[in-house]
C-alpha cells in the first residue's frame, strides 16, 4: 500500500532541503565577501589586469610611475556614459561603481600625446593603440592629452580593450586607494 501523503512530505522535505543549503552557501560566500572587503581585498572580474583575488595595500611612499593602483573614478560625463554603456561595474565607489584597477603611466607634469597610439614625454607607451570604436560598434573618443595636471594621474592598461586614461584622461589622485597586490589570479 501507497502512502502519497508521506511521499507528498518526503518531497517537500527534500526541495526545503536543497533551499536551506543554498541559502546557507549564499549568506556564507556574502559574509566572506563583506569580510574579505573589509580587509582590502577585491575581486577583479575585468580583463584589464588578470582575474582573481587582490588586495588593496595602502602604500608606504608617494604614487609612482609604473604603480598598479586601485582607484575610484570621480563622478564625471565621462564616468557616467562609460557607466550607461557597461564599462564600470557596479561597486563601493561614490556612484556605486567600482574600483579600476590600472597601471600609473604619467604623474603631474608629463606630457601626454594621443593620436593612434598614447606618447609619454615623448616616448611611445607599449600596447596603447586608441580604439575609435568599442565592442558595440559605439564610437570611443578620445582624450585630448597635455600636461597632467597637478594631484592627477594617468592610467593605462595593455588589455586592447581596457577603459583608461586614453579616453577619460587623468583622475585625480585622492580617489587612490592603495597599491593592487595578486593574492590569487588567474591569467588565461
Amino acid at each position: 500500500m501507497k502512502m502519497p501523503h508521506l511521499t507528498r512530505m518526503l518531497r517537500r522535505l527534500n526541495r526545503l532541503d536543497w533551499l536551506y543549503r543554498i541559502s546557507s552557501v549564499s549568506l556564507f560566500s556574502l559574509g566572506l565577501i563583506v569580510l574579505l572587503g573589509g580587509a582590502g581585498f577585491r575581486i577583479n572580474l575585468t580583463p584589464s589586469e588578470p582575474l582573481g583575488l587582490w588586495r588593496i595595500i595602502e602604500p608606504d611612499r608617494p604614487i609612482m610611475v609604473g604603480d598598479l593602483v586601485f582607484i575610484c573614478p570621480p563622478n564625471s560625463e565621462a564616468m557616467r556614459e562609460a557607466r550607461a554603456r557597461g564599462y564600470l561595474r557596479f561597486g563601493l565607489c561614490s556612484d556605486r561603481v567600482a574600483p579600476l584597477i590600472k597601471t600609473v603611466m604619467a604623474t603631474s607634469g608629463q606630457v601626454i600625446e594621443i593620436g593612434d597610439d598614447v606618447r609619454v614625454d615623448g616616448q611611445p607607451l607599449p600596447r596603447s593603440r586608441v580604439a575609435r570604436m568599442d565592442g558595440q560598434g559605439r564610437e570611443m573618443a578620445p582624450h585630448d592629452g597635455g600636461v597632467v595636471p597637478p594631484g592627477t594621474v594617468f592610467l593605462h592598461s595593455e588589455f586592447p580593450g581596457a577603459f583608461d586614461s586614453r579616453y577619460f584622461g587623468p583622475l585625480p589622485m585622492d580617489g587612490i586607494l592603495g597599491l593592487a597586490r595578486e593574492v590569487w589570479i588567474y591569467a588565461p
